[in-house]
């Protein structure tokens, strides 16, 4: 796939974030997610987090505080007195330095390995698909992602998936007659 391609892919998997983070009632920002010992705002603050080092790898500045990083205790910081603008800040800063050019620039990834930019961006799609469940789940929304990012997401866990905590937890039986969305959630850890 062409990096732009991808790019493009990741700008939809951010949309839907989006409107998962917009729909959150303001009284449930402190609930339990459904990634283990993180809140909703946690959460966000991971996915805000990502935006701020997916910049940093772009423009080669240094990586931003790890204070949302995978595994984190309390990323939830990140997001301020108003998460869904701390996210769309974020985003703002970094997109427009996902050019052709910085999708290109060699990056170092633990457990990955040493590739360029646009090989990472599959992981964050595949991040990004899982957070936003993460946090619609919780609340009770029923988040749907478009069926060609499941597949895109589901190709890059199913060779590339690190299962430690802070990442993604053991694999979980996917309920008989499961769509693929579920599928890759089971895989990813996550029951419905």
């Amino acid at each position: 796939m062409e990096p732009m391609d991808v790019l493009e892919q990741y700008r939809r998997a951010q949309d839907g974030l989006d409107g998962v983070l917009a729909a959150v009632p303001a009284g449930r920002w402190d609930a339990p997610s459904r990634c283990a010992e993180w809140s909703v705002r946690d959460v966000a603050g991971h996915l805000i987090w990502g935006q701020w080092q997916m910049r940093s790898w772009a423009t080669g500045e240094a990586d931003p505080d790890r204070a949302g990083a995978p595994g984190s205790p309390h990323p939830g910081a990140l997001t301020g007195d108003d998460p869904v603008s701390a996210w769309r800040a974020a985003r703002a800063a970094s997109m427009p330095e996902l050019t052709g050019k910085a999708l290109a620039r060699p990056i170092r990834i633990t457990g990955i390995g040493d590739v360029p930019l646009a090989a990472v961006v599959p992981l964050i799609i595949t991040d990004t698909i899982a957070h936003t469940w993460d946090i619609g789940h919780a609340l009770g929304m029923d988040v749907r992602v478009d069926a060609d990012l499941v597949a895109l997401a589901d190709d890059w866990a199913r060779a590339h998936v690190v299962r430690r905590p802070g990442f993604f937890g053991p694999e979980v039986p996917p309920p008989d007659g499961a769509d693929a969305q579920t599928r890759l959630m089971a895989f990813l850890g996550r029951a419905a």
